[in-house]
């Protein structure tokens, strides 16, 4: 009579091969759900994906951003139709916000560093409320045009005035959301911890920073 073969023998020898045969303790049986550990470390094992995202994200932007810089300054040279109008001053009272919100920012992640959570969090709402005021100025510059009779299609200085910030200011809203799902997400069971959830948005967020630094200057210089 042949030998009888043990189903459970075969399941374990199954899920071996599966684990690439490091010929460690199997895993229980009857596990894998979203508490099993040996899944948590697996799936945190690797952030280089969400580093490589942002990486292609910033690329891409900058890349989008560079063009319009290029179209800007043919177009300027060109001088037909174009006329200069009255700079907004709070596009400066905007640009100390968010290099004060870079601040914040890094605050919050050295406070994180040293697992005092509380004062993250504090410093990481701060950051958030500071990213939400900038997006307001942003309006009240609008505004400031638009008493000056300065709108999208006045003529060619003005249009690209508002192409770069109102893209910028497009941008910031997707920081913002970043750093509102940092701060309300539950990474006990996540893929990807707060730690590094936090560093991937810092990198996000200080790009936008010096973009808009940049951006600043170019359009007060060639207005």
């Amino acid at each position: 009579m042949p030998p009888t073969v043990d189903v459970q023998d075969i399941e374990l020898i199954i899920e071996n091969i599966g684990g690439g045969g490091g010929g460690g303790k199997p895993p229980a049986r009857g596990d894998g759900g979203d508490d099993d550990p040996k899944r948590r470390d697996f799936g945190r094992s690797s952030p280089k994906r969400y580093y490589s995202g942002i990486a292609v994200a910033i690329i891409s932007i900058l890349m989008f951003f560079m063009a319009l810089v290029s179209a800007y300054l043919v177009r300027k040279g060109l001088k037909s139709g174009w006329h200069s109008f009255q700079f907004p001053s709070f596009v400066w009272v905007n640009t100390a916000i968010l290099i004060a919100s870079s601040v914040t920012l890094e605050l919050a992640r050295r406070r994180l560093a040293r697992s005092d959570r509380r004062a993250f969090r504090a410093w990481w709402s701060i950051t958030t409320a500071l990213g939400l005021v900038f997006l307001g100025g942003q309006i009240l510059v609008w505004r400031q045009l638009l008493v000056q009779g300065v709108y999208l299609a006045t003529n060619p200085s003005s249009s690209f005035f508002y192409l770069f910030t109102g893209a910028h200011a497009l941008h910031i809203v997707a920081g913002v959301a970043a750093l509102v799902f940092v701060l309300f997400r539950n990474f006990e069971h996540a893929n990807l911890t707060q730690s590094a959830a936090a560093e991937v948005t810092s990198y996000f967020w200080h790009f936008l920073d010096a973009l808009w630094v940049f951006l600043a200057v170019l359009l007060y210089l060639g207005r």
